[in-house]
């Protein structure tokens, strides 16, 4: 007889389970990585109505719609949001073995106290209901972060940035402390990316925000170390590099001082010396953040803006990226080692996208772990493309084969929506049955301290220990 659909008890399958995820369900959240915009969240974002909160900038929920026909009108274009919810309900019922078919209805029930199944028949009635909600003068960004115990948001944030924002937010706790802690985490990508278009423009900016000149490599160290020091006095404590692919070559200042100002000059780069450089600048700026107590993230095998026409026309983060198959063992494993070999590498955070590299990355971070440091080098929570029911398994199956599960970080919401929370719960329902089953097949003892102690590293404690808060 099928179980009832999503009941309290959903991907739950023994006492066991219900047991372990009862006791981790109410845990406070550390999403230490998203893509939330500061001023939405220092501005106390509120909602024109379920598309906008639902819909906007998901480009997740995007690829479904256009694989299940829907014209881009109903999308990103000029339709209205009534129409574009419409397409979406009638979209997400087709949607079987999708995790987004369960994220939506986690949503809909945590947000709006709604539980039935959604599809077209119902989206005009489901529109009315959330958005009589959305209309209540309680409902806004903050109230959402204190519904759902976020303790920490972790923006992701370009080195030119100002981070007016963060310190609002800052304020803004001073008079209520319940709001999470919002912290910035460098990005610096467009200095990273020195083949792209706009480099030159950006290294001027760059200089202009620091207050500093630009005259040499040199400067331009001096430059991105003091934007280093403007962040950790903001509350940053956290990096990020997309590294589409990671590579390593050997470099000395001096060569890269030479690659710097062909690109200042408009000089055609060859590959070799763009590689040059950006191996230069990686592991400069990893010893930045191992002087800092920063953990370093590092996001691999993502390849973007596949679709040139749509691309142009709706710009990056739209839709249109995928997994990458290049192979990225070896230049990672160098940069790593050329960090701890001077021992400087900082705690650091692996994400992979494609899983043909899970083992090789459940393996890798056991090159360079040691110092006396509790999971120092962690493989990252299943990325995007992987957060699914059996990409979280695998990775927990992966991860406790190859290495201290119970030292794992868990999970974040990688998100643009202020309605992702649910994805924790989803993450949590999965690690309450995965340990469940190895307890119910006698693989490790029934032992309920140790299993609250561990469920609870990997929903909220580990993550607050390795951040620091």
């Amino acid at each position: 007889m099928p179980k009832p659909f999503m009941d309290e008890n959903f991907l739950l399958h023994s006492q066991t389970a219900m047991n372990l995820y009862n006791h981790s369900k109410n845990l406070p959240i550390i999403d230490y990585h998203c893509h939330l915009e500061p001023k939405e969240i220092a501005e106390n974002k509120r909602f024109l109505n379920i598309t906008d909160l639902a819909l906007g900038g998901d480009h997740y929920k995007w690829r479904l719609m256009r694989a299940n026909g829907v014209p881009e009108q109903y999308i990103t274009g000029n339709a209205s949001d009534e129409e574009k919810f419409y397409h979406w309900c009638a979209t997400i019922e087709d949607c079987i073995g999708n995790p987004i078919y369960h994220w939506t209805h986690l949503e809909m029930r945590r947000y709006f106290d709604y539980d039935g199944p959604i599809n077209g028949d119902v989206a005009a009635d489901v529109y009315a209901h959330c958005n009589k909600i959305i209309q209540q003068d309680d409902f806004c960004a903050w109230s959402i972060f204190k519904k759902f115990k976020v303790e920490q948001i972790g923006t992701t944030d370009d080195p030119v940035d100002n981070l007016e924002y963060h310190k609002q937010m800052a304020a803004n706790r001073i008079n209520d402390p319940s709001l999470p802690l919002v912290s910035p985490t460098f990005r610096p990508s467009k200095a990273m990316n020195i083949e792209a278009a706009g480099f030159s423009e950006y290294v001027q900016t760059l200089s202009k925000i620091s207050g500093m000149p630009l005259q040499s490599w040199d400067d331009f160290l001096a430059i991105l170390a003091q934007r280093v020091d403007y962040f950790h006095m903001a509350g940053c404590r956290a990096s990020d590099h997309a590294l589409d692919p990671p590579v390593f070559a050997e470099c000395t200042s001096s060569e890269a001082a030479e690659v710097f100002q062909k690109a200042l000059a408009g000089q055609r780069l060859s590959q070799l010396e763009i590689d040059r450089y950006k191996t230069y600048l990686m592991l400069w700026l990893g010893r930045q953040y191992h002087a800092k107590g920063w953990v370093m993230q590092l996001h691999m095998a993502a390849q973007r803006n596949n679709n040139t026409r749509m691309s142009r026309l709706l710009g990056p983060d739209t839709g249109y990226d995928s997994m990458s198959d290049e192979n990225f063992s070896r230049p990672l494993a160098r940069i790593l080692d050329g960090l701890d070999i001077s021992e400087s590498l900082p705690k650091t955070i692996l994400y992979g996208l494609n899983p043909v590299s899970d083992m090789m990355l459940a393996t890798m971070i056991g090159n360079f772990q040691g110092g006396g440091m509790r999971g120092k080098i962690q493989w990252g929570c299943p990325w995007w493309f992987n957060d699914t029911k059996p990409g979280i398994e695998n990775h927990l199956v992966y991860l406790a084969s190859a290495g201290v599960l119970s030292r794992f970080i868990g999970m974040l919401t990688d998100s643009r929506s202020f309605m992702s929370y649910p994805r924790h719960e989803y993450f949590r329902r999965i690690v309450a049955q995965t340990l469940a089953t190895w307890v119910d097949n006698g693989e490790f003892p029934n032992h309920q301290a140790k299993l609250f102690q561990i469920v609870e590293g990997i929903g909220y404690r580990n993550a607050q220990e390795y951040f620091g808060l």
